[in-house]
């Protein structure tokens, strides 16, 4: 059902209602101006969205009868670079760019740590993200690999002492590496104690000592002679001790610990965009629902636990005592970023005079800066941002003129809101190509606005292959991380971002670790994130992000920045270079390639088709847990399309291995009562049909996005039941 507005325009009705009557009376807006004003609002914008997606197409036609120009030449890269000046893919750079956001919160401008991304539609896992600015030390390493978990130390049934006394030793290292005391180890401290505003630290033979940094210590709570916790500061970042001699593992520490909880996720983008499955109002009313839950500080989620329901709810901010006596509250939660979707889709929430649909990510920025604009008018238990800002990360943007759009868009929100201008903030995800060559004047067309500029392998490499479809075959995924452009891609977005003097005022940010339950090789290579002059990098969850943030206090990330600053930057010459196969596959390594791409696509599309979820831990084909969504699936989708065009297989080839991949991925989820297996009736399974048609029609998808096809198998799917 649709409601009418001033007899143009028409609204989903369930979407109307939840907008009057639940949203709009904790504003001061007049609901009628408001929706005359959103109906004029979409009017201006929807044309400028469609011209321009008209461009993009119209500059990837150019790129493809380019190379099918030049299919039986040498690829020439210093024409291939001037050609895409000549037609404006490339711009000329503007000159000195330096960006002015102001009243940005400390999370973001100041302070490095990790970063969690989280499916909005999922209540349960948003308020599990939002509670994730702190996490027990102590549980995430006995729950995972970090300490080894084979023999004696395998964790078992129930409790293991042996393994928590390994937890205990790597924790009590880690203090010794960041809080050094004076004299002595953490490890052998049997009492902590505050005096004349000092941490004093007893050993078994009475002798004390101190931290040899005194300004660490930032408070506690409890008595000074007996605390129940001691909050200590590195690099920005706090970490209590917990003390409990009545407690299983206090009782048994020699200091009394109970546990080490460390600041974890600065910061949350809650995700409207590749990790939901929303196709029409009905998802869309629901993810903005638990958006106003977050905001008003009152979504909670029920869940079960040993035959118990137990309900979570948003933490409250925390209250300590600083050494000289006086008050500090901590943040409790996450400072929350949202991320809207790209230009291209378009949603069933309102029609136009016309009866079509209109952009979606029009709307999701009216609406979720709307719902965010009652944490700055005082509406709320809970309070998100301190300094006054609303966050909007924008995905998918294809160079400075969309990006200026989105400011221009933000400037007609902010009017029709009552807000004072640039409240709502911009985070440009450099995941384009088209961004990244023109980075710094995507930078200059949100200057006044900028807060976040990151990379993504997968979404970058998915639009080069796209983008660069008719140029040649490209490399296995493998391969193509590790050549020349990724590596240059990844150090153009830090030279760029330090070239704009992001520190300060906006974060540098790194892509996911993909792997949930690899934590020992995440704690051994994603230390390499913050050492590339990134503060913030993407966690899968609130565990990953407890020990990620053990990696800020061992790199100054800002120290980082100042020596980056002086080193050559990264050349587009590389970052221009098509990782292209330049030698002759031999047939075991394309079949294997093949099998691992389809059955991540298997693996992904099946949940999001069949049971709506956007972003899952889907089994590899090595068995490996993969966090997965519509960026894995756009560059296993895309690569396939590629080797099929030019020969690498053929399409005969690709479909057995999906029948089979079909079997494979049936059986990885045999557990899953809600799962609809492939492989008993291939012809009529609605996720097999849409992951052959984002295979073989990869080439014509525009700029090789997912989300039309699977927006309509999804939307078929859900007729069915």
């Amino acid at each position: 059902m649709h409601t009418a507005i001033q007899n143009h325009s028409t609204i989903d009705s369930h979407f109307y209602r939840f907008i009057t009557d639940e949203v709009l009376p904790l504003t001061p807006l007049n609901a009628n101006a408001f929706w005359r004003g959103l109906e004029d609002l979409i009017s201006e914008s929807t044309v400028r969205n469609r011209a321009l997606l008209a461009r993009r197409d119209s500059l990837q036609r150019q790129i493809d009868q380019w190379h099918k120009q030049r299919a039986a030449q040498p690829h020439d890269a210093v024409a291939y670079q001037r050609f895409l000046e000549e037609i404006g893919y490339i711009l000329p750079e503007p000159g000195p760019v330096s960006v002015d956001t102001t009243n940005v919160d400390d999370e973001i401008a100041t302070i490095a740590g990790p970063q969690l991304v989280v499916p909005l539609k999922n209540a349960r896992f948003a308020v599990n993200a939002v509670n994730a600015r702190w996490g027990s030390l102590y549980d995430a390493l006995y729950g995972t690999d970090v300490i080894n978990n084979t023999g004696e130390l395998a964790p078992g049934q129930g409790y293991n002492p042996l393994r928590g006394a390994a937890v205990i030793r790597y924790a009590r290292d880690f203090l010794d590496s960041v809080f050094p005391l004076v004299k002595g180890s953490h490890r052998d401290a049997v009492h902590y104690r505050i005096h004349d505003q000092q941490l004093f630290v007893v050993f078994d033979d009475d002798s004390q000592t101190s931290l040899r940094d005194v300004e660490q210590l930032i408070g506690l709570t409890g008595s000074r002679n007996e605390p129940t916790s001691l909050i200590l500061k590195n690099n920005g970042l706090h970490v209590e001790i917990e003390f409990d001699r009545e407690s299983t593992i206090g009782a048994s520490d020699g200091a009394g610990i109970k546990d080490i909880k460390i600041e974890s996720a600065l910061t949350t983008i809650m995700d409207c965009e590749d990790s939901v499955a929303a196709v029409d109002a009905e998802d869309k009313t629901e993810i903005y629902r638990n958006w106003l839950g977050l905001i008003k500080g009152d979504l909670s989620a029920a869940f079960d636990k040993g035959g118990k329901t137990l309900r979570r709810c948003m933490n409250a901010d925390r209250n300590i005592i600083r050494p000289d006596g006086s008050l500090l509250q901590l943040h409790g939660r996450s400072l929350m970023l949202i991320r809207n979707v790209g230009l291209l889709m378009s949603s069933n929430l309102m029609r136009d005079a016309h009866n079509d649909e209109v952009p979606e990510g029009i709307i999701d920025a009216v609406v979720t800066s709307l719902i965010a604009s009652l944490d700055l008018r005082g509406k709320t238990a809970l309070r998100n941002s301190r300094c006054g800002s609303i966050y909007i990360v924008k995905p998918k943007l294809h160079g400075p003129a969309e990006v200026a759009f989105t400011v221009e868009l933000f400037d007609k929100i902010e009017d029709l809101l009552g807000l004072p201008r640039n409240t709502i903030k911009l985070g440009i995800m450099d995941e384009e190509r088209r961004t990244t060559v023109n980075l710094k004047a995507c930078i200059a067309a949100a200057r006044t606005r900028t807060v976040f500029i990151n990379t993504g392998f997968l979404d970058r490499t998915g639009d080069e292959i796209h983008t660069s479809m008719y140029a040649g075959a490209f490399l296995p995924k493998a391969q193509i991380k590790d050549q020349p452009g990724i590596r240059a891609y990844e150090d153009w977005n830090v030279d760029t971002g330090l070239a704009c003097n992001l520190p300060g005022r906006a974060q540098i940010g790194k892509g996911m670790w993909p792997k949930p339950d690899e934590m020992a090789e995440m704690m051994a290579t994603k230390i390499n994130h913050p050492k590339a002059g990134a503060t913030t990098a993407w966690v899968p969850s609130p565990t990953a992000a407890t020990l990620h943030a053990l990696h800020y206090h061992q790199v100054d990330v800002f120290a980082v920045q100042e020596q980056l600053r002086g080193r050559p930057r990264a050349s587009i010459k590389d970052i221009l270079t098509i990782p292209l196969i330049t030698q002759t596959l031999d047939q075991d390594t394309i079949v294997k390639e093949l099998e691992n791409n389809i059955q991540g696509i298997l693996g992904y599309v099946v949940r999001w088709v069949e049971q709506g979820i956007g972003c899952s831990k889907v089994p590899d084909i090595n068995h490996v847990g993969l966090m997965e969504d519509r960026a894995t699936l756009r560059i296993s989708s895309q690569h396939i399309a590629n080797w099929l065009l030019h020969g690498i297989c053929t399409k005969e080839q690709v479909l057995t291995i999906m029948h089979r991949m079909a079997r494979v991925v049936d059986e990885q989820n045999r557990d899953d009562s809600d799962y609809r297996p492939m492989s008993q009736n291939i012809n009529q399974s609605l996720a097999f049909q849409a992951a052959k048609a984002l295979i073989f029609e990869g080439q014509s998808q525009p700029n090789g996005y997912t989300e039309p096809l699977l927006h309509h198998f999804r939307q078929m799917a859900k007729s069915r039941i």
